[in-house]
C-alpha cells in the first residue's frame, strides 16, 4: 500500500474517522468534566553534607555514597513516614474515613495502614538533578489538605531520619553501659590485688628506682665492707705468718721492743767490759749479767706478746670478714626476693594499667554514644514549605481534549484501514492493475459516477455515460 492508496482509503472512510474522533473527544471531555479537581503541593528539602557529625566530630562517609539520594527517596516513601503523617494529621480519627475503610476492605487490615497506602499512591518524591534538594509533591482534592500532607511528609521524614540515627546509638549505649560496669569492677579488683600485694610484701613505693632502694643500697655498702674486711684479713694473716721472725715489721716497729733492744745493747756492752776486767764471782759481773738476762727475757716476752696480738687481730679480722660475708649473702637473698616481689608487682601493675585503659576507652565510647542517642539534630532542612496551590492541577481539559483528538484520529485511521483490509475495493488504476495482474493501457474520464463495485463481482448492466473508461490488456 502506497501513499495514494492510503489517502484514497482515508477519503472513502472519512465519516468513520470523523465519528471516531468526535466520540473520543466527547468521551475525554465528559470524563474530564466529571473528574474532581486535583491540587499539587510541593515542599523542598535540602540535605546538608557536613562531612562530620556535629556531636561526635566523626566523619560521615555515607552521605557521599552514590546511592545516598536514592536511599533518602525510599525513606520518604516508606510506610513508617506515611504512618507518622497519618498520626500527625489525625486522618484516621474521622468516622467518614472509617466508614470508607470498611466499605473498601470489609474491615480487613488496619485503617492507618490503609490511609498510609493511599497517601503514598498520591505522593511523588524526586531529587533535583546534581543537587542535594529533594522535592516532595502530594496531589489531593483540596488545596490546603495537599499542602498539609506535603509538609507533614517533610516533617515526618526529618523525624524518621533522626530516629534512624539515634536508635542504634541508644542500643549501643545500653551495651556499652554493661561493659563499663564490668570493666570498672575488673579495674577495682586489679587495684585491690595490687594494694594487697604491696601490703603483704612491705613494698612502699612500687615505682621507685631499684638502684635507689634502701635494701639495694645496704647490699652495696655491705659488699664494700666485705671487700675491705677481706683485704684486712689477708693482711693480718700475712703479718701473723711473719710475726714470729725477727724481720717482722710489727715486731721491728714496736716502740717497747725497740727500747728493750737499745737497753739490751747497752747492758751487753757494759757486761762485756765488766767481764774482761772482773771475774765471774764479782758482784758487778753478777749484776751486769743478771741485767742482761733480764732484758733478754723481757725482749723475748714482749716479742711473744706482739706476735700473739698480731694473731689475735688476724683472727678477729678473719671472723669479721666471715660475718660481713654472711651479712652480704643474707642481704643479697633479701634483695633477690624483693626483686621477685617487684616483678610480680609489676605484672599486677600492668594488669591495673590494662584494666584502666580498657575502662577509660569504653567509658569514652559510652559518652559519645550517649551524646549521639540524645542528639535531635537533623541534616535535613526545609528549603521551601508547601503552600496551598491557587490553581487546580487537574483535570487538564485542553490537554485531555488534544490527546483525545490525537487518539481518536489514530483509532479512526486504524479502523478505516481495518475495514479496507476486510472488504478490499478498487479505488484507482493501480488497484485494478494489481488485481488483474495486467498493465493499464489508458484511463478514460467519465462525467457521471459509476456505482460502487466490489472486487471480483460483475457490475450490473448500465448505460455508459459520457466520460472515461479504463482498458486493460
Amino acid at each position: 500500500m502506497n501513499l495514494s492508496q492510503f489517502l484514497l482509503i482515508l477519503r472513502a472512510h472519512y465519516k468513520l474517522i470523523a465519528i471516531t474522533v468526535l466520540v473520543t473527544v466527547a468521551a475525554a471531555l465528559g470524563v474530564s468534566l466529571l473528574k474532581h479537581k486535583t491540587y499539587k503541593a510541593t515542599t523542598a528539602l535540602v540535605l546538608n553534607y557536613k562531612g562530620t557529625d556535629p556531636v561526635t566530630g566523626q566523619a560521615m562517609p555515607s552521605q557521599l555514597m552514590p546511592g545516598y539520594m536514592s536511599t533518602q527517596v525510599e525513606l520518604v516513601t516508606s510506610m513508617s513516614v506515611a504512618l507518622r503523617v497519618v498520626d500527625a494529621l489525625k486522618l484516621a480519627d474521622g468516622p467518614l474515613v472509617k466508614q470508607k475503610f470498611l466499605d473498601a476492605t470489609d474491615g480487613e487490615g488496619n485503617v492507618r495502614d490503609w490511609i498510609a497506602s493511599g497517601l503514598l499512591d498520591k505522593l511523588d518524591v524526586a531529587p533535583l538533578h546534581d543537587s542535594s534538594v529533594l522535592n516532595i509533591t502530594y496531589t489531593g482534592y483540596e488545596r490546603q489538605m495537599a499542602a498539609n500532607v506535603a509538609n507533614a511528609f517533610g516533617a515526618a521524614y526529618q523525624q524518621v531520619s533522626v530516629q534512624l540515627k539515634v536508635d542504634p546509638s541508644k542500643k549501643t549505649s545500653v551495651y556499652f553501659n554493661d561493659q563499663v560496669k564490668q570493666l570498672r569492677d575488673n579495674f577495682e579488683l586489679a587495684q585491690q590485688r595490687l594494694s594487697a600485694y604491696q601490703h603483704d610484701h612491705g613494698i612502699v613505693n612500687a615505682n621507685a628506682d631499684k638502684s635507689l632502694d634502701v635494701e639495694t643500697v645496704r647490699l652495696n655498702e655491705l659488699s664494700s665492707q666485705l671487700v675491705t674486711a677481706q683485704g684486712q684479713a689477708m693482711e693480718a694473716r700475712a703479718r701473723q705468718h711473719h710475726a714470729g721472725g725477727a724481720a717482722s715489721p710489727d715486731v721491728t716497729n714496736n716502740p717497747m721492743i725497740q727500747n728493750l733492744k737499745v737497753e739490751l745493747g747497752s747492758a751487753e756492752s757494759k757486761f762485756s767490759d765488766i767481764e774482761q776486767k772482773m771475774g765471774k764471782n764479782h758482784p758487778l759481773y753478777v749484776g751486769a749479767k743478771a741485767e742482761v738476762d733480764k732484758l733478754r727475757a723481757g725482749l723475748a716476752a714482749q716479742t711473744q706478746i706482739t706476735s700473739e696480738a698480731i694473731g689475735t687481730n688476724a683472727n678477729i679480722l678473719q671472723q669479721r670478714s666471715g660475718q660481713v660475708r654472711s651479712a652480704v649473702e643474707a642481704q643479697r637473698g633479701k634483695v633477690l626476693q624483693l626483686n621477685r616481689s617487684r616483678d610480680e608487682l609489676a605484672v599486677l601493675g600492668r594488669e591495673v594499667d590494662s584494666a584502666q585503659r580498657a575502662y577509660e576507652t569504653i567509658a569514652q565510647r559510652l559518652t559519645l554514644t550517649n551524646l549521639e542517642g540524645q542528639a535531635n539534630q537533623s541534616d535535613i532542612a526545609v528549603l521551601t514549605p508547601a503552600l496551598a496551590p491557587l490553581k487546580a492541577f487537574g483535570p487538564k481539559i485542553v490537554l485531555n481534549t488534544l490527546v483525545a483528538l490525537v487518539v481518536g484520529l489514530m483509532l479512526g485511521v486504524g479502523g478505516a484501514v481495518m475495514l479496507e483490509l476486510l472488504n478490499r475495493r478498487v479505488r484507482s488504476s493501480a488497484d485494478l492493475a494489481e488485481l488483474v495482474g495486467l498493465p493499464v493501457l489508458c484511463v478514460i474520464k467519465r462525467s457521471g459516477a459509476l456505482p460502487r463495485q466490489t472486487l471480483g463481482k460483475p457490475a450490473p448492466p448500465r448505460r455508459d455515460p459520457p466520460g472515461m473508461t479504463a482498458l486493460a490488456g
